[in-house]
């Protein structure tokens, strides 16, 4: 049917599951922070410069939905909701690493800076450290395996 056998296993696994207390609460606040200020900046550079720096504003407003997808699928609990978090959070990191890098060693195609230009430089590196403990923070809070829920 589902359940487990073990009444003990579910408060556990319920407790594991959640990614939206304690310092994970931290963790969803700032992610709301950055996915606020990436939209208005995006939306800000969007509307009044885009023509300048059409690449790096678009990818501001790329960086924008993926802060705002992180911040929605950390606050909500279960292995769908998890899986989207781990998605958001690994490229958020891979864009902050390709785009930092390409900032740095191609600056001539990236002229206006971007959440993620200079891996974060503008925002403190924030951008950075970010999925890296959001990272953190999951592999700590990961769903049980399916398989001890069954049994």
């Amino acid at each position: 049917m589902g359940t487990t056998s073990d009444p003990a296993a579910a408060p556990a696994w319920t407790a594991r599951d959640t990614r939206n207390t304690g310092p994970g609460r931290l963790l969803i606040a700032v992610y709301a922070v950055f996915a606020i200020s990436a939209t208005a900046r995006a939306g800000y550079q969007i509307l009044t410069k885009f023509s300048e720096a059409p690449v790096a504003y678009l990818l501001s407003a790329f960086a924008a939905v993926v802060y705002l997808v992180a911040t929605v699928s950390l606050a909500k609990a279960g292995r769908t909701w998890f899986k989207v978090s781990v998605a958001a959070v690994l490229v958020e990191l891979v864009g902050v690493l390709v785009v930092g890098a390409l900032s740095v060693f191609d600056s001539v195609n990236f002229p206006h800076e971007t959440v993620w230009s200079l891996f974060g430089r503008g925002y403190a590196f924030i951008p950075l450290l970010l999925p890296i403990l959001g990272l953190i923070w999951l592999y700590r809070r990961r769903p049980a395996p399916k398989r001890a829920l069954e049994t």
